[in-house]
């Protein structure tokens, strides 16, 4: 079952992490990106298996492309940095398949 246009109440931009160069992080171009954004302060994981504070969650359409370190700006203007993004697929279950993306 796909995201529900519904659920899609928030507006942020993110900024894909692409790599490291000499000059530092690299970034690909803003993408808009409608979803249901939560702010919620909890513990999370991240890549390295640390526990990390999570001050919101977006969850988002899972084609959405938000790698861990991407950049997003979120709807009150506040810029912050993606520590995770989980795909929740229901598997066939009437439940919404979305990605979870875990910011700072």
């Amino acid at each position: 079952m796909r995201f529900p246009r519904f659920l899609q109440r928030h507006t942020v931009l993110v900024e894909p992490f692409l790599g490291n160069s000499s000059t530092g992080s690299v970034y690909g171009p803003a993408v808009e990106v409608r979803g249901l954004l939560e702010q919620k302060t909890r513990l999370v994981r991240n890549a390295a298996g640390e526990q990390v504070t999570s001050s919101s969650t977006l969850r988002a359409p899972l084609e959405t492309a938000a790698p861990a370190k991407s950049r997003v700006k979120l709807p009150d203007g506040r810029t912050t940095v993606v520590i995770a993004a989980v795909r929740q697929d229901g598997a066939g279950l009437p439940v919404p398949n979305h990605l979870e993306v875990q910011l700072q």
